[in-house]
């Protein structure tokens, strides 16, 4: 094992897939890529080589629950968000590599205006889009910059615990769910207890979490956090139409009152290799506010294209920049693309 993921280190892989019937596989540059070398691995290979990660409580919590999620440490390197589940009635195994260091927002080419949202004294920031598309490591970035410029008490709660941060000017004390607190809710809730400033959330999976963390935001604390959503406006949408009809009209006012912004962010394959950065940014001015408590979501993408001088980026502008720049290719601007239609038009002005 130790072997493997050495070689994920060695190749800058993002994931390592173990799979009955299949040499261990590397993901490279957004491709699946058979480990050279290495034999087809049957089932009882594939049981040993995650066994081996695991301890006997966490075997047999595997064995009952038929999957499991976990984070671990390699050499001092880095470290792997790994998730184990059962298919077929065998064992398989996905590795996530997370670097030993916390990249900076520059290091991410990520938009500079991110910067301002680390220092609000509250408030509710997320960031969002599909998964393995670097939702994890854009909020670790922020969190390290509070980490070296603020002197504040940080708490993330995560599932598991990814990025493990280096105490600077900040407290930060780091929860994971199912080892140290049962769920996120309730250490959302121990939270107000804890004299913390700044709190990050793995993720937000349900209507209490969500309720608690705008609880907090209004509260004078600064929350980030992320969804599994496209865009900004589907955001905004997956966050009200998870409670009831009776309480939107509330979870409307609560929202445009303390969202900061919501960056959505893809990672695309670049033309000279590896993994290049889109984004869209949604900034939580007065006209977006004015959408949101009205429920006129359907309208926050013209808001984002036409207010770019705010700093707002709509995902067509920077997949159009990239490709103006021979950054991406066209081809896979418009697979990334939400709406290629006004792509192309934005292309040929």
């Amino acid at each position: 094992m130790n072997k493997l993921l050495a070689e994920v280190v060695k190749k800058d892989a993002t994931d390592l897939h173990l799979s009955v019937g299949r040499p261990p596989i590397l993901r490279i540059d957004g491709s699946l890529v058979d480990l050279e070398g290495w034999p087809v691995l049957d089932a009882e290979s594939v049981k040993n080589l995650i066994f081996s990660l695991l301890s006997k409580e966490q075997q047999e919590k595997l064995m009952d629950s038929r999957d499991i999620d976990l984070s671990m440490t390699f050499k001092d390197e880095a470290r792997f968000r790994v998730n184990i589940y059962q298919e077929s009635n065998n064992l398989a195994a996905a590795l996530r590599f997370l670097p030993s260091r916390v990249r900076t927002i520059e290091d991410l080419n990520l938009p500079p205006v991110l910067h301002k949202f680390t220092q609000a004294s509250q408030g509710f920031f997320l960031v969002v889009g599909p998964s393995g598309h670097g939702k994890s490591t854009a909020l670790a970035a922020m969190i390290d910059e509070i980490n070296h410029s603020r002197q504040d008490h940080i708490i993330t709660i995560e599932d598991p615990i990814e990025y493990v941060f280096m105490q600077d000017k900040c407290i930060i004390d780091q929860r994971e769910v199912g080892v140290d607190v049962s769920d996120f809710h309730r250490g959302l809730r121990a939270m107000f207890r804890q004299d913390a400033d700044v709190c990050m959330i793995g993720e937000m999976r349900d209507p209490e979490t969500i309720s608690a963390a705008m609880t907090a935001a209004e509260t004078g604390h600064l929350i980030f956090s992320t969804l599994h959503t496209n865009t900004a406006a589907q955001t905004i949408d997956r966050i009200i139409d998870t409670f009831p009809p009776h309480q939107q009209t509330q979870i409307k006012m609560q929202l445009a009152a303390t969202l900061l912004g919501i960056l959505s962010r893809r990672l695309i394959p670049a033309v000279n290799g590896g993994m290049i950065n889109a984004v869209e940014l949604l900034i939580a001015n007065s006209a977006m506010r004015n959408l949101i408590r009205e429920g006129k979501t359907h309208q926050i993408d013209m808001v984002i294209e036409t207010s770019y001088e705010e700093g707002m980026i709509s995902l067509n502008r920077s997949l159009s920049d990239l490709v103006s720049r021979g950054m991406i290719t066209y081809d896979n601007a418009v697979i990334y693309s939400n709406n290629p239609h006004e792509l192309k038009m934005i292309l040929e002005k």
